[in-house]
């Protein structure tokens, strides 16, 4: 039986980012523009590193490599997700990602980005970007030419709870006055579309990447459509958002206690409100919100007790 693998996050600086990070969950960020908790990452952007226990400073890339059993041996060179708390205290740019075969091509092997998004938590009347109105790539070109932001960009107004698939190819942004948990493809390739005539600390407006992104984006949008199933087990709600190529989402909505199996090579765990204790074996570990944790191959049977929310992933 394997215990669970608890990691310290890395933190990103962004200029669209705040301090809520530290509110919500009292991280130690480096600035007051922090925009993103890498949570769960073997990237070499930013590795998460283990807290505690036998593998305790070894970062999840060297886990991955050098201790392959705890993964089940999961056929990927690398790590193949990313999960990120996102702190959108302004605007994010509007920007679109490649898919694996086009980031091979141009990106030096990185995967593509395939990327979905829990929101925990957004202001009354807060929106996201999410798709585009041009049906041909003519006319999204044009628009993109003329300015036409307005008339090109379609608008989804969120509340706290809501989950939303964006697989590559999608136009999306993050807009003001949101907290989201991302859960991703293990991949920093991203081609900005537009960035509201921003400019950054050194007085420079930041690149846009309009071939690529034209290139790779869908046209005419199509969303994809998914029915999240809602299980109620032992008192708490067990709901899967979504199952796909890359990696299937839930929520644990944890109220007393709930038994599980963790059967798959490896789950994901991330704690985003209340507080409880998990029970692997003999072992109890104190679960309180904005930990991160991966459940490793033949962990077993597990209990969790308490009242908290989770939002779980796995290849």
């Amino acid at each position: 039986m394997n215990q669970p693998i608890f990691l310290t996050p890395i933190f990103q600086e962004r200029i669209w980012g705040g301090d809520n990070l530290r509110k919500l969950y009292h991280y130690e960020i480096p600035s007051d523009r922090t925009g993103e908790c890498w949570a769960i990452s073997a990237h070499p952007n930013g590795q998460s590193v283990v807290q505690s226990g036998i593998y305790k400073g070894k970062s999840l890339s060297q886990l991955w490599n050098e201790y392959p059993e705890l993964f089940g041996h999961f056929e990927s060179e690398n790590f193949p997700l990313l999960t990120k708390i996102l702190d959108a205290n302004e605007d994010l740019s509007v920007q679109v990602h490649p898919d694996d075969s086009y980031a091979r091509k141009f990106e030096n092997g990185e995967l593509g980005k395939t990327e979905c998004w829990y929101i925990i938590d957004c202001a009354e009347g807060a929106e996201i970007i999410f798709g585009h109105h041009a049906q041909t790539r003519e006319e999204f070109m044009q628009m993109i030419e003329d300015n036409q932001w307005d008339k090109l960009l379609k608008r989804n107004e969120i509340k706290p709870g809501d989950f939303f698939y964006v697989p590559s190819g999608t136009i999306h942004a993050l807009c003001k006055g949101t907290i989201v948990l991302e859960t991703q493809q293990s991949s920093d390739t991203t081609y900005r579309v537009y960035d509201y005539e921003r400019i950054d600390k050194k007085g420079l407006k930041r690149d846009l990447h309009l071939d690529r992104a034209i290139d790779v984006t869908r046209v005419p949008h199509q969303g994809v459509k998914f029915e999240p199933e809602i299980t109620e087990l032992e008192g708490s709600l067990f709901t899967k958002f979504i199952e796909e190529k890359y990696f299937a989402v839930y929520k644990w909505d944890v109220h007393r206690r709930l038994e599980l199996k963790q059967d798959h090579h490896f789950m994901l765990v991330s704690v985003i409100n209340g507080d409880a204790e998990l029970k692997v074996g003999e072992d109890i570990y104190s679960l309180t919100k904005g930990m991160h944790f991966i459940l490793p191959y033949q962990t077993g049977e597990f209990i969790i007790e308490g009242q908290a929310n989770f939002i779980v992933s796995h290849p």
